[in-house]
């Protein structure tokens, strides 16, 4: 996987493939957000609006939702490659990640800044990867928290195997930190989608991490 994840958030249907068609210009991958209005205080697009798109490159879901599991069947026919979810929703997280594993999909967890790694320990075996937010999410374009950094090198000390990203605010001058603290990928949402040219956003952060 690319070091660089295109993050795609938006509330219409138009502009999220607006957005997977000029990803298609530079990368093969991105990361779709979505967000229900109830565990975020945002809502982006629904359900209906994932349904019957034919998305021209890879993707996965971020669902920063309360009820994960209604999204597995419409991204697996999207084409997603992997769901994440956020811990912070509790429930049975064994059994929301069995349903994702069911459907042939990589299972990610996500952490909002101020939640403890020793909290997610018990689903490590079962889990593909673990997203860390450097923001509260639910709004594009949050400052970054670099707080976050230090969590992600305590986590990457005791469970070194398990893929690592970072999620929220991440610019090019602290895109390196994050790669540098054990991310294995940045998710990059407005530094690139909200430029002027996001092909040529992209690729400075490409060049910025290329020796990484």
């Amino acid at each position: 996987m690319n070091r660089v994840v295109p993050a795609l958030l938006t509330d219409k249907k138009d502009d999220l493939m607006f957005m997977l068609n000029k990803c298609s210009e530079f990368t093969n991958y991105a990361q779709i957000d979505i967000m229900d209005g109830e565990f975020v205080p945002s809502r982006s697009i629904g359900i209906e609006d994932i349904e019957n798109i034919d998305s021209p490159i890879d993707c996965e879901a971020h669902l920063m939702v309360k009820d994960p599991i209604v999204w597995i069947k419409p991204f697996k026919k999207l084409g997603a490659k992997k769901i994440i979810y956020h811990f912070e929703i509790g429930g049975n997280h064994n059994d929301i990640i069995n349903k994702i594993k069911e459907a042939d999909l990589k299972a990610g967890i996500a952490l909002n800044p101020t939640t403890k790694i020793e909290e997610i320990g018990f689903l490590m075996k079962n889990i593909d990867m673990v997203l860390f937010m450097s923001v509260n999410p639910g709004f594009y374009g949050a400052p970054f928290m670099p707080e976050v950094l230090s969590k992600i090198k305590y986590f990457k000390n005791i469970y070194p195997l398990i893929q690592i990203a970072i999620d929220g605010g991440i610019k090019l001058n602290n895109a390196k930190a994050a790669i540098d603290s054990g991310c294995d990928y940045v998710c990059v949402g407005s530094a690139i989608l909200k430029s002027n040219d996001s092909k040529q956003e992209y690729c400075k952060f490409i060049d910025l991490l290329k020796d990484n």
